[in-house]
């Protein structure tokens, strides 16, 4: 299938492409000791920003999937309580997670169009008001990775950790 102009831009901005950091090599090579840490006024770690994204990125792909998964009754339920990882093995799953993610988002951007077109069913009443396509879920799951990787690259800067893999200095 060759994908449209549409797709190849939602593919380039999953792994950070144009204006977007690269969200892999953002989070990749952060010690789990790091990613544990809270600074002073601000209200949660690397660690929880990466498992609220990873918690979103498999709710979407559970929707995509015909599942009916329960939406969070409040929005703290998409936010581990725990600042840290029970161990260096526990967020290079998170990390790992997050990657695997990634690609999966990826892979269904790449699908046909009828694919893409087809409805997601509605799980909350927020969803009710905006376009479900499955098309459409994996933009608004691109743009929330979006907005938590400048989160976590904030983050990094202020704990003298960037620029990451990337090398990037924006």
């Amino acid at each position: 299938m060759t994908e449209t102009g549409n797709q190849r831009i939602l593919i380039e901005l999953l792994y950070g492409k144009g204006a977007h950091a690269d969200p892999i090599a953002s989070v990749q090579g952060i010690p789990a000791k790091l990613a544990s840490r809270r600074l002073q006024g601000y209200p949660h770690s690397i660690f929880q920003i990466l498992s609220h994204m990873n918690f979103w990125m498999e709710y979407e792909l559970r929707r995509i999937s015909l599942e009916d998964p329960p939406y969070p009754a409040h929005a703290a339920e998409s936010w581990t309580s725990d600042s840290s990882p029970a161990s260096d093995g526990e967020w290079k799953q998170a990390e790992a997670r997050f990657v695997a993610l990634i690609g999966q988002l990826s892979a269904l951007a790449q699908s046909d169009p009828e694919f893409l077109n087809r409805e997601v069913k509605a799980t909350h009443a927020v969803h009710t008001q905006q376009s479900s396509s499955v098309l459409a879920v994996l933009w608004q799951t691109a743009v929330h990775n979006s907005y938590h990787i400048g989160q976590i690259v904030l983050l990094r800067r202020l704990l003298n950790s960037w620029p990451g893999q990337a090398g990037d200095t924006w």
